[in-house]
């Protein structure tokens, strides 16, 4: 146990199998299984946090039923033999490091959004209640189709059980099928799972009683339950706990496993990966009504990213042990560095949610920005020395050349980088300063320490030149020397006053009361300008060339984004290309009929336009002997994303 942290250290019994600390890493959608079973790729990703320090890891969602579609091929497929073998995969990689394992078993019901061929499958649920978020209408469950589905939840956790995985979660959280049935909105039945509070709950005992007789008394089950749907139509603190009570009493569950939000409407799904915009830890008093009113441990997930966070949730009694996952996605060894003591070592998700959740949604194996190794554990999960030491030259201080900076160094290179500014950060200086986004600033912080530890020289305020390379004479070059702002090529703009949106947010523009933004990015960016100017005072119509505003960056990000806009009463136009200004107007174009869209009474146009590569050093270098790379937004400008992950591989080349 660690002195500094006694409650997350300590171990905690969860029906008969005992979790060594109190740091769990929750079910979450990696896309690392391949064609419904657990590979290598996944194997390697749940090994590295387990031996990172973590006591508990919860397998991602494996479908019960053929009635399910979800991630078609990129989901575990529990209702077969064949997913057996990848669970037992999984099983002994964990087992060295001391690490128990539960694997969530899962039905969407109406929340069935995927497809396995492009049409649209049959969605099944209590009722034919469409949901908000994705417009399916679902078909109502009979009740044979009903004990079907009862009886998956018991074959899938007989199987898991033979794999050698300690336990089972029912996900009854986030709107999907359990919940369906609880859910007096939803369930609209007169038969024997519907009406009263008891066969509405019918369901779920049947799930966890069937499970129980398929299984031993070493085995563990535990539910997931939104203590809170925050959502119209969902149940809230005061129905959710009443539901976990009686559970409790009946004995049969040996944990709670408590979060927040649902998937059927946008207002609730943000809380499924909450951003940065929530605060750290927030789900936890839903814990604590649950925690007081049952027996059995009470587990917390939302936004714990930090051990000092976990151990106050701990130390107060809001819950048992507490949910780790981004953290532990953007940093594997995070448990095993707070037991060390080495807090500034960590680095610390800042809940972007651009490479996890962000890459998931989209199709792609999870990873973090961060830390592009999350998720390809076995491309880039091992440090290989460098063959012979070598001279390398970083040429800018952005997150793209502090990562490559620090992988070089890592592998025994003597590397130096050069910044020209006064201080680490580059465009992450910027992203900042904007309303709610102060924690992206977080990528400065974690990147520096990292440089520090690794023994990388670090240069401010110095410009590179050919001769100044040449003086160096390094084996290696890495240029990293992002982008600047675009020069704007609008002609007709005679007596406007433009200013640039990096100028706005550096607060070395004048900006007038009436705003029109000129959105060519569609991403975070006007967005974040939008909020600052109306903050400030000013009226602001957000012109977004782009079905809508933030239509490039992680939907729970950009559903949050434009709630706030519009209780600040921001004007958005999508789908409009700027076309010209003068003193008082601004004129856009429709981007689909070319009709005019003209705004009057407008006293600063900014522009939100994409980066210009910032590429003369690499022109100047051109036919110098040592080896150059290029990465980030000099190469082509995109993300901090593509920046760090064409890092982590500029250091891992040289």
């Amino acid at each position: 146990m660690s002195a500094s942290f006694p409650n997350l250290f300590a171990p905690l019994e969860i029906g008969a199998m005992t979790a060594k600390n109190r740091m769990f890493l929750s079910g979450h959608q990696t896309l690392l299984v391949k064609n419904a079973v657990s590979g290598p790729d996944h194997v390697a990703y749940y090994e590295a946090r387990a031996a990172g320090g973590v006591g508990l890891i919860i397998i991602e969602v494996a479908t019960v039923h053929d009635s399910i579609v979800h991630f078609a091929g990129g989901t575990i497929d529990a209702s077969k033999d064949a997913c057996i073998a990848g669970y037992r995969l999984i099983a002994e990689a964990l087992a060295p490091h001391d690490c128990r394992a539960v694997a969530q078993l899962f039905h969407p019901g109406r929340q069935l959004y995927d497809s396995v061929d492009g049409s649209a499958p049959v969605a099944y649920a209590p009722s034919a209640v469409p949901d908000e978020r994705f417009h399916i209408v679902p078909r109502p469950l009979s009740q044979p189709m009903i004990q079907s589905i009862v009886a998956g939840f018991g074959d899938a956790a007989r199987r898991v059980e033979a794999s050698g995985i300690d336990g089972v979660e029912i996900v009854a959280s986030h709107g999907y099928l359990p919940v369906q049935f609880l859910n007096p909105q939803l369930n609209l039945r007169s038969d024997d799972y519907g009406g009263n509070f008891d066969n509405r709950l019918r369901f779920l005992r049947e799930v966890i009683a069937d499970i129980r007789a398929k299984t031993s008394l070493a085995f563990t089950v535990g539910m997931r339950i939104s203590a809170d749907d925050l959502s119209p139509d969902g149940l809230d603190l005061e129905a959710v706990t009443e539901i976990c009570v009686a559970l409790d009493g009946e004995g049969a569950l040996d944990y709670f496993h408590v979060t927040a939000g649902t998937a059927s409407s946008l207002t609730g799904s943000t809380h499924i990966v909450p951003p940065m915009f929530h605060d750290t830890g927030y789900t936890a008093p839903l814990a604590e009504a649950v925690r007081a009113r049952v027996e059995r441990p009470v587990f917390i997930a939302g936004r714990i990213n930090q051990p000092q966070i976990a151990e106050d949730i701990l130390a107060s009694g809001q819950a048992d042990m507490c949910c780790v996952t981004r953290a532990m996605i953007s940093d594997p060894e995070m448990p095993n560095k707070a037991k060390a003591g080495a807090l500034d070592d960590i680095r610390a998700c800042i809940a972007c949610n651009q490479a996890c959740i962000g890459h998931a949604l989209r199709g792609f194996p999870l990873s973090c920005i961060q830390h592009p190794e999350s998720g390809r554990e076995l491309a880039y999960g091992r440090r290989e020395p460098a063959d012979t030491p070598r001279r390398v030259i970083v040429v800018g201080g952005g997150p793209g050349g502090m990562k490559a900076a620090c992988v070089a160094a890592e592998r025994g290179h003597r590397v130096t980088l050069f910044e020209s500014a006064s201080r680490l950060g580059g465009q992450v200086l910027l992203a900042q300063g904007l309303p709610g986004r102060a924690e992206f600033g977080g990528l400065v912080t974690n990147f520096t320490r990292e440089l520090e530890r690794a023994g990388v020289e670090v240069v401010l305020e110095r410009e590179v030149s050919r001769a100044l390379i040449d003086d160096e004479a390094p084996d290696a070059v890495i240029l990293a020397t992002g982008g600047r702002a675009r020069a704007t090529s609008l002609k007709n703009c005679e007596g406007a006053h433009v200013v640039d949106g990096w100028d706005v947010v550096a607060g070395r523009a004048n900006v007038g009361q009436s705003v029109v933004i000129a959105d060519s990015r569609a991403d975070w960016v006007g967005l974040g300008l939008a909020e600052k100017l109306a903050r400030d005072g000013c009226r602001v119509r957000l012109c977004v060339n782009g079905y809508m505003a933030g239509q490039m960056i992680q939907q729970y990000v950009r559903d949050m984004w434009l709630g706030k806009l519009n209780s600040l009463d921001v004007e958005i136009v999508p789908m409009s290309r700027l076309f010209g200004a003068d003193s008082g107007s601004v004129y856009l174009q429709h981007t689909m009929s070319g009709e005019a869209l003209i705004y009057d009474d407008v006293d600063t146009l900014v522009m939100a336009a994409p980066a210009e590569p910032n590429s003369e050093l690499e022109a100047m270098l051109d036919g110098i002997a040592a080896e150059i790379h290029v990465i980030g937004d000099c190469l082509a400008p995109r993300t901090a994303e593509e920046a760090i992950l064409e890092g982590l591989r500029a250091g891992l080349a040289v």
